[in-house]
């Protein structure tokens, strides 16, 4: 039997890691074209620390509901 409030946990954490990835694709060109031999900036820093923090908690909420609804299809419930 499927259950509604997981699905929509599920859907939740997969918005907001599919968010997080498309937040980084957008300043994914500015990071790679940066001068090697130049120092990058601290507004940029910041925002890489805050980006990279909120896609590994976005993911891993995704995996976590993943591995429950695995864990509870395997044991039958």
């Amino acid at each position: 039997m499927s259950d509604r409030n997981e699905l929509q946990a599920l859907q939740a954490a997969l918005r907001g890691a599919l968010a997080m990835t498309a937040a980084l694709a957008r300043i994914s060109d500015r990071i790679t074209s940066l001068d090697p031999d130049a120092e990058i900036s601290g507004a940029d820093v910041e925002e890489l620390a805050r980006l990279t923090l909120a896609h590994a908690v976005s993911s891993q909420a995704l995996r976590g509901l993943v591995e429950t609804m695995r864990t509870r299809r395997e044991s039958g419930a």
